[in-house]
Order: C-alpha cells, then structure tokens, then sequence
C-alpha cells in the first residue's frame, strides 16, 4: 500500500513537472519562432514532437526530484538536480550546433533554456510540495 502511494505521488510530481516544463517550453518555442524565424522549423509536427520530448524530460525531473530532495532542505540537492538536468540537455544541443558554426550561438541559448526550464520546473514543484499537493518523499 506504502508503495502505491509513493508511486502515485511520483506520477503527480511527474506530471507537473511536466506540465510546466512543456508550458515554458511551448512559450519558448513560440517566441523563438517570433524572434530567429529564419532559424526555425514551423512545422506544427515539429513543434508537437519537441514539446513531447520536453514534456518527457519534464516528467522524467519531476519523478527524479521527488526522489533526490526527499524531506531535506539543502538547497545543494535541489540546484544540483537543476544543472544536471538542465547540463545534459542543454549540452547535447550545444554539441548539435558544433556541427552547425552558423548557428552556433542559437544552440549555445538553447542550452541556457534548458536551464531555466528544470528551473521553473523546481519552482513549480517546490510550491507544490509546501502547500502539500505533492509529498516528498520520505527518508527511511
């Protein structure tokens, strides 16, 4: 019963970890496509399947999360979960745009997103675990 309960606090951490990543993602792409048109798809599959994968990323943090911070304060824990998720993500799109010099610097502000969205992901999680709508999960 112990199990199921932490495994449906998970999905919720998940899902709005998710949800925020994919909003802020969204909002980004959309912006993007306003400001670098020139640099951007505007495929609307294109669009879906970026927001799916930010989607993924986000859930996948929002689980991963619940599980690092536990019941602990540290705000270590909680910045270091940020920048590892925010770090593969963004490298890998960093690494990407070696092979494009042109746009290089578009893939180096791409990698900077990635940041600042595992960032509204914790703010969003962080609020949502002290107004108790999702609980940490407890140390044994």
């Amino acid at each position: 019963m112990v199990d199921s309960l932490e495994r449906i606090e998970s999905l919720k951490a998940g899902t709005l970890a998710a949800l925020s990543v994919s909003l802020a993602y969204g909002i980004a792409l959309l912006s993007n496509s306003l400001v670098l048109a020139e640099l951007q798809v505007t495929d609307g599959v294109n669009f879906l399947v970026r927001v799916a994968i930010a989607w993924l990323s986000g859930f996948l943090f929002g689980v991963t999360y619940r599980y690092i911070i536990r019941d602990d304060s540290n705000p270590h824990l909680k910045t270091g979960a940020v920048f590892a998720f925010g770090l593969v993500r963004g490298l890998a799109q960093v690494d990407v745009g070696l092979s494009f010099p042109d746009a290089f610097w578009s893939f180096v502000l791409m990698g900077g997103e990635s940041i600042l969205l595992f960032a509204i992901a914790r703010l969003t999680l962080d609020f949502a675990i002290r107004n108790s709508w999702v609980k940490p999960f407890k140390s044994n």
